[in-house]
């Protein structure tokens, strides 16, 4: 999951854009200027028999006049539950050694391997400064830490934004520049190493040990991301907003996760060995992505497209639609609708064929395979006295692995290997 995670650095560059929209549909505006004002949120994940999510968010923002303004966030998660370890299901039971090394654990015949050690909690800090700069030009920098038990991210980043044509069109750029130290529990396996599994061939518990520890890089693991992105938002007329943002990402370092696995199988589909995994140690990324807000008297409709690519042969597309529609004035309910699409990495594999050329990269990790996905949603939301609101959102949520053209032999082909994953999203938030 760690490996997973992206910072949205960049963020300030649409605060433009959503200022320019707000002014001119929100129900009420009763907050002062001045005044801090405050978000808080609470949300729930939950993925079917996987991983659990629970996560409170405070943030807090606060204009000290002449648009000098200041937001600070925090947010703690707590996750638990078990996660795919990459290993394929089997017909028979299969051992497994937890990544410490200290103690394994067992899967059943038929089923897909999860490792159920998967616990930790986050805590994250932010802030963010923006203030004019010059006429029609305002500049915004921020700093963010991120820390939980095997991983920490620091991360610093500064924009500007350019206002034209009366404050119609504003022009941004931004960059940023985030590091990231990984301490895997167990210390990080060297890539395409054999897992080591203790079924009773050591003589005692040093063997075995010596065995494992062979099998373990000692040194830090650490990668260093640089993002750039361009942006425009233009209004097209008093009712719509459209904004265009392109991004560029260079991420180097160490780009594995250290507790995903690959099977070795041979030509009857029957695991012979568990490897580690290992990709490459350089990626780079770039998005497309374009969306439009359209304020009718009913409501506002928010439509958003993104395009993205990489140097691991990764396309992904992604639709996402929202309309909040009025039903009074105080009260909204929103529905959401997000489709998405990817294709697989070029070093994914679902499993490696014993006898073959072992390669230099290779990784079964599903969120590296072909995919489609989609989340379904309502939020009903209700504005307060003095400027405070709250609403609550419900989501269902459908993950959706493919098999990219991979043959499947022998016993493998009575198995599913490509499970989906259904997950339930609840929030409550209160504003004041």
């Amino acid at each position: 999951m760690q490996l997973t995670k992206s910072n949205n650095i960049s963020a300030s560059l649409a605060a433009a854009a959503c200022a320019l929209l707000n002014s001119g549909v929100q129900a009420q505006e009763n907050t002062q200027a001045n005044e801090w004002q405050f978000d808080t949120a609470i949300l729930y994940y939950g993925e079917t028999d996987r991983v659990q999510l629970g996560e409170g968010v405070f943030n807090a923002k606060k204009d000290f006049g002449d648009e000098h303004i200041f937001n600070g966030k925090i947010a703690i998660d707590t996750l638990t539950g078990a996660s795919a370890s990459g290993a394929v299901a089997q017909q028979g039971v299969q051992t497994f050694t937890r990544p410490s090394g200290n103690g394994q654990y067992v899967v059943n015949a038929g089923e897909t391997p999860l490792d159920d050690t998967f616990k930790d909690t986050r805590v994250q800090l932010s802030a963010q400064w923006t203030q004019p700069l010059w006429e029609n030009i305002t500049g915004s920098t921020g700093v963010h830490l991120s820390k939980e038990y095997d991983y920490l991210s620091l991360g610093v980043n500064g924009s500007l934004a350019r206002d034209f044509n009366q404050k119609n069109t504003t022009l941004s750029a931004g960059v940023s520049y985030q590091y990231d130290g990984i301490d895997p529990v167990g210390e990080a396996p060297t890539g395409l190493s054999p897992m080591v599994v203790n079924n009773g061939q050591f003589s005692d518990e040093s063997a075995f040990e010596t065995a494992f520890n062979a099998t373990r890089a000692t040194d830090s693991k650490d990668k260093n991301t640089v993002d750039l992105l361009l942006g425009v938002t233009q209004v097209i007329n008093r009712r719509m907003l459209m904004q265009f943002n392109y991004s560029y990402s260079i991420a180097d370092g160490y780009l594995t996760d250290p507790y995903k696995l690959l099977s070795v199988v041979n030509t009857e589909g029957v695991t012979q060995d568990i490897l580690h995994e290992n990709r490459p140690d350089q990626r780079t990324k770039q998005s497309f992505y374009w969306q439009t807000k359209y304020a009718s008297d009913y409501g506002i409709a928010d439509v958003s497209y993104r395009y993205a690519t990489d140097d691991w042969d990764i396309d992904s597309h992604t639709l996402d639609s929202r309309f909040r529609l009025k039903l009074s004035d105080n009260s909204y309910i929103q529905p959401h609708f997000r489709y998405y699409q990817q294709s697989a990495a070029d070093f994914y594999q679902p499993f490696l064929i014993q006898g073959s050329l072992l390669p230099s990269v290779a990784s079964a990790d599903y969120r590296l395979g072909e995919m489609t996905a989609y989340t379904i949603g309502l939020k009903y939301g209700q504005a307060l006295d003095n400027g405070r609101e709250w609403a609550v959102r419900l989501e269902y949520y459908q993950q959706s692995p493919k098999n990219s053209g991979f043959e499947e032999p022998g016993a493998l082909q009575g198995l599913d290997l490509y499970p989906s994953i259904d997950a339930i999203i609840a929030q409550v938030s209160y504003s004041f």
